[in-house]
């Protein structure tokens, strides 16, 4: 069963109301958005940023579902290099109501499949907060490995913070 698809110009006003729910799950693991971020018109802003980007070929936003379709987060192909790195840093949550389901796994398998089968790229990273072992399970149950730690990475959640990153890398190369 496919659980992505990409982000649509249609998915705003559903996703909008899932972001607005789960805004105190995400605090810890954001950066700190304005309020306008929040709202309707913020997504929709992002959302066509997002659309512009994909026909450039620099981002690629999917809708996570549940069964049933509902939205339940996003997964994004941040960050795409063309050229010698070939390379893309990947980003995703999930409603804080759907964690432990297994669609954060599905939706990075789907993911890593259309990075590399699709877009022909060669290598995935990916970063996470020291203590975020939840996302780090998933990452390294994917195939990634961790390859180093990150200090005062990104700003998130008001300060500078370390990451561990991980990366995976295309199995069909030399």
């Amino acid at each position: 069963m496919t659980v992505t698809r990409a982000l649509a110009e249609t998915d705003t006003g559903e996703y909008t109301a899932l972001l607005v729910r789960n805004r105190e799950h995400l605090r810890p693991t954001d950066p700190e958005r304005p309020d306008s971020y929040w709202t309707e018109e913020g997504q929709a802003a992002l959302v066509a940023r997002l659309l512009r980007e994909r026909a450039a070929g620099t981002t690629y936003a999917f809708v996570i579902l549940d069964p049933d379709g509902a939205l339940a987060g996003r997964i994004t192909l941040n960050e795409v290099v063309r050229g010698p790195l070939q390379s893309a840093s990947v980003g995703y949550w999930v409603s804080a109501d759907r964690e432990g389901r297994g669609l954060v796994s599905a939706a990075l398998a789907e993911t890593v499949r259309f990075a590399f089968d699709e877009l022909g790229l060669h290598r995935l990273q990916a970063g996470t907060l020291l203590h975020n072992e939840r996302s780090q399970r998933v990452l390294l149950r994917a195939g990634f490995t961790q390859y180093g730690m990150a200090p005062k990475y990104l700003r998130i959640a008001g300060r500078w913070q370390d990451h561990l990153l991980f990366q995976l890398l295309a199995h069909d190369e030399e």
